[in-house]
């Protein structure tokens, strides 16, 4: 007789990156997401975290019907362009993040939604923004700190998006290092003036991501007692703290920028003035001489000198000795 076999559990979707719940002790135990409403149906302790990568509207609406989320939270969570924020939805909160990552090169800017409960952490990621699975993988290293629920995981996924900005701040600087020798010299170079523009450009847009998270982390430590306890607001205060560094960097780095914008062309305008200075020096030399001949090219028969032997020589030698003083003036004076 043929033995019964197990029901093949459901095929998660590609945006599915992680479903898993954690027992009270933190242990971790693969659910499918249809399973997601039985575990938080059963007051075990037990929470539910799952993580998704850009997912379909399908998709989303299924797993607002498995967590019961807000549907303004749900409405936020399909437009990947929502500005940095924190929402609070009766027993539920509500996160938008930006991210960024060194791509090429060049920084590249993605989004991370988030949705807590007291039994559950969704978190889903848009364009560029860097796996989870190493801070789930750290997080279950440490069982006991998984224990104390969804709000250590929102500390880990916070902590990692904070620390991914300061290597790129600590790019920023190697860069504009690297454009002081640029900066200072003295030909122009419309490259350089287009470097330090596109980089404070990427700058300002990295600072637009860090500024708001600081009244995220703000908020978490202070606001939602109910769903952060007393001894999670100590870590969301840690990520606080390095926002506020990586914001003071970013600040310093901007004001750093604009300066050496200012002093690059401040350099070029001094330099195109020596130019027109020493210019406006040969050209006086030239004029002297010039209004000399100009008088004697006129074709009147009474000019004085015209018919003296040595007119042509004296009118050469007065040029030659006008033109010799206002050589040693210029030059004592560095126009030419």
């Amino acid at each position: 007789m043929n033995e019964a076999l197990p029901p093949i559990p459901p095929i998660a979707p590609a945006s599915v990156v992680n479903c898993a719940a954690y027992t009270r002790e933190g242990k971790r135990r693969e659910i499918s997401l249809e399973q997601v409403s039985d575990v938080l149906a059963v007051d075990d302790g037990s929470w539910v975290w799952v993580g998704l990568h850009e997912p379909d509207e399908i998709l989303l609406d299924q797993l607002q019907d498995e967590f019961d989320l807000h549907d303004l939270a749900v409405e936020d969570a399909h437009h990947a362009h929502q500005r940095p924020k924190i929402e609070a939805y009766g027993n539920s909160l509500f996160i938008a993040v930006h991210t960024a990552q060194g791509v090429k090169g060049q920084v590249a800017f993605g989004e991370t939604h988030v949705f807590m409960g007291a039994r559950y952490l969704l978190t889903v990621r848009h364009g560029a923004s860097l796996s989870y699975a190493p801070v789930r993988s750290r997080c279950e290293r440490e069982p006991e700190l998984l224990a104390m629920g969804p709000s250590y995981g929102l500390y880990a996924v916070l902590d990692f998006i904070v620390d991914n900005y300061l290597p790129i701040v600590d790019e920023f600087r190697e860069k504009l290092n690297e454009l002081e020798q640029d900066i200072f010299a003295e030909s122009f170079s419309r490259g350089t003036v287009i470097k330090l523009y596109e980089l404070k450009r990427e700058l300002t847009r990295l600072r637009l991501a860090v500024a708001p998270m600081q009244d995220i982390t703000g908020q978490l430590t202070r606001v939602h007692t109910g769903l952060v306890g007393e001894e999670m607001r100590l870590y969301f205060r840690d990520v606080f703290d390095h926002t506020l560094r990586v914001n003071d960097a970013t600040d310093t780095l901007r004001e750093m920028l604009t300066a050496a914008m200012s002093v690059n062309l401040a350099l070029v305008t001094v330099a195109q003035g020596e130019v027109v200075k020493r210019l406006a020096g040969w050209a006086g030399l030239l004029a002297a001489p010039t209004l000399v001949a100009s008088w004697y090219g006129m074709n009147f028969k009474h000019m004085p000198e015209l018919a003296g032997r040595y007119s042509y020589l004296a009118l050469v030698g007065v040029t030659v000795a006008i033109v010799a003083g206002l050589f040693v003036v210029l030059r004592r004076a560095k126009w030419i």
